[in-house]
């Protein structure tokens, strides 16, 4: 079965699953760096690139088609222990917190893990019922440079502090009741999809762009 598509009837197996949403508009090394570290650390059985139909809180313009997002994501992937996948497509959600109940329905036996980067722990008050997302899935924030002081010091740490633990209870976050949550000091990876659009696009062009709406919410 391809990887981007959902078993018909749910997947009973019991596993350690961390999720690693985004547009990966492109996927690159710092996201394999991401998964792999949170494999190990968080002693995950898989970690699944959830590429984003399209991230409501992102421009819709210069948002590369799903099928090459999802191409980039499985180019960094191995299709076994890191596997990219569209199921948000398949769903048909597209706010994380839907995203989430709609996994946990339909894989109720499997242990999922939130991963996000210290520069969206930082933007979480901006994302749909972000409080019902920390009340459903336990997550693990790696840091991001340039992010972790403030992302530490901002409103969702503040008020999910009583939920947060020491990073020393990482290989057992899976298996414990949400709301729990840890920051993971892990070696940071510079690299950035931003960036990585910039050097495409080439530094020459200075022509100036239209306004871009973000997608609607």
């Amino acid at each position: 079965m391809p990887p981007d598509r959902l078993p018909r009837f749910g997947d009973r197996r019991r596993t350690r699953v961390g999720l690693l949403g985004g547009s990966f508009n492109p996927a690159h090394p710092g996201h394999r760096h991401i998964a792999l570290l949170a494999r190990r650390r968080l002693r995950l059985d898989q970690v699944w690139l959830l590429v984003s139909p399209g991230n409501p809180l992102k421009p819709a313009c210069g948002m590369a088609p799903l099928a090459a997002r999802l191409a980039s994501a499985r180019a960094i992937g191995d299709g076994r222990r890191i596997v990219a996948s569209a199921i948000e497509a398949s769903l048909g959600t597209r706010h994380t917190v839907a995203t989430l109940a709609a996994l946990h329905r339909r894989f109720p036996r499997v242990r999922f893990v939130w991963l996000m980067g210290a520069d969206n722990l930082a933007q979480l008050p901006r994302w749909w019922r972000w409080q019902a997302i920390a009340a459903g899935t336990v997550f693990a924030v790696l840091p991001r440079p340039g992010y972790n002081h403030a992302a530490l010091a901002g409103q969702a740490a503040r008020k999910l502090r009583a939920a947060r633990l020491r990073a020393h209870v990482a290989p057992v976050l899976a298996a414990l009741p949400p709301p729990s949550w840890l920051f993971l000091p892990t070696p940071q990876h510079a690299a950035s999809a931003t960036a990585l659009r910039a050097a495409a696009k080439g530094v020459s062009d200075h022509r100036p762009q239209a306004a871009c709406p973000t997608l609607a919410a």
